[in-house]
């Protein structure tokens, strides 16, 4: 039978913690799992958008229907941000500092944390406050709620990947994509562009700049594919 590398390690945690129990409770005098090592897993690189298919998604919007103007706001402050799908969801008016251009973002475990936004990420994040969304009456509860649906409540998570997927079949991009997309596209664009790893580790909200790294070696995959593709000694003959 074959198991997967993942489901392994699963496994292999699972028996450990258990003959640890037994030597705990005296229930045993030796651990037959110590010197078996865990498999090692490959680490997989996530999907990343180029800059100018961002910008064809943005540009396709449709600018006419009552939802595209909160639709253009939502991707420009996932890109822009780096936001993840929850925290653009759960996002208040009243955290957004738009005098000093930052976000506050309540991240995982609600750790809070400052995010800088761009003026025109900015511009069209209030267009659509200030605009399409007056026309919408919010329920008791959503009346703070940046991204309002149509019946005065919060998006989903659900609501804003089918938003996604739709334009992104729509620009005819056959990348496999979803919101946090645009979070990992806006880390690798920021180190491709060199920036700081640990700033970058601040914006995102990671605990440990060993999850922000992954995103080098996305960079690292991109200098090596432009590589095989434009030197001559690398080019298939």
């Amino acid at each position: 039978m074959n198991i997967g590398a993942t489901s392994q390690a699963r496994i292999l945690s699972g028996l450990k913690s258990f003959w640890r129990y037994l030597l705990q409770e005296n229930l045993a005098e030796t651990d037959p799992t110590i010197l078996i090592s865990s498999p090692t897993l490959g680490r997989h690189l996530p999907e990343v958008l180029t800059y100018e298919e961002i910008q064809k998604m943005i540009d396709s919007i449709d600018l006419s229907q009552p939802t595209g103007h909160r639709n253009k706001a939502m991707i420009e402050v996932m890109y822009g941000c780096g936001l993840r799908v929850s925290e653009l969801i759960e996002l208040q008016i009243s955290d957004i500092y738009r005098n000093d251009g930052f976000l506050r973002i309540f991240g995982k475990g609600s750790k809070e944390r400052l995010v800088p936004i761009g003026d025109n990420s900015l511009k069209i994040l209030f267009h659509y406050i200030e605009g399409a969304r007056l026309h919408i009456t919010p329920k008791p509860k959503f009346t703070d709620t940046v991204f309002l649906n149509s019946r005065g409540t919060g998006l989903t998570r659900q609501m804003v990947f089918l938003i996604v997927k739709d334009l992104a079949e729509k620009n005819g991009i056959t990348k496999v994509i979803s919101p946090h997309t645009f979070r990992h596209s806006f880390a690798t664009h920021l180190l491709e562009g060199g920036a700081n790893l640990l700033a970058v580790q601040q914006m995102l909200g990671h605990a440990s700049v060993s999850t922000t790294e992954i995103y080098t070696h996305i960079s690292d995959e991109l200098l090596r594919d432009t590589l095989t593709t434009y030197h001559p000694r690398f080019r298939t003959k």
